[in-house]
């Protein structure tokens, strides 16, 4: 009789910040296994709030270290909605929209794309600065990283 593999359930929550838009950046994520938390962080310079949220799940999903069960927390219906909605048409026509215009941030889609094909991920979305735990800690990581990190980090903005 064949064994089902049994995967290890990891709840994560990410947050990007941005001061402007462009302007300098930070993300956070926070990885919960268990009764194991890591909180992971970091910036740049001169990006994007959006960049900053798809950074956050890349490399939240980056840091497991074997496939995983995964439930993703993101306030950032633009994280949500790309990747349980346009990704895979994005992919299908070539990295165009709807509109035929070229896919925003595909850099970072792409590395998104490829982070979760080893792992099985239930995308949930929460309202953001209304008190959820985990949102708000990974917000404030964020905006820490931001205020903490970005003058002396590269900056992230999209590669054409």
């Amino acid at each position: 009789m064949i064994q089902p593999v049994v995967m290890p359930s990891v709840t994560i929550f990410s947050d990007g910040a941005c001061r402007g838009n462009p302007g300098p950046g930070g993300w956070a994520a926070l990885l919960r296994y268990n009764s194991h938390e890591k909180l992971l962080s970091g910036a740049a310079s001169h990006t994007t709030n959006n960049r900053m949220e798809l950074r956050a799940a890349i490399r939240a999903l980056q840091a497991l270290k074997q496939p995983c069960q995964v439930d993703f927390y993101t306030d950032s219906r633009y994280l949500q909605q790309g990747i349980t909605q346009w990704l895979a048409n994005w992919q299908a026509n070539g990295w165009l929209t709807g509109r035929k215009t070229a896919v925003k941030n595909r850099d970072l889609w792409q590395a998104l794309a490829a982070a979760i094909r080893q792992h099985h991920i239930r995308w949930h979305w929460v309202k953001g600065h209304a008190g959820h735990p985990e949102n708000e800690q990974v917000d404030q990581a964020a905006r820490s990283a931001l205020e903490r990190d970005s003058s002396r980090a590269a900056p992230d903005l999209e590669q054409r």
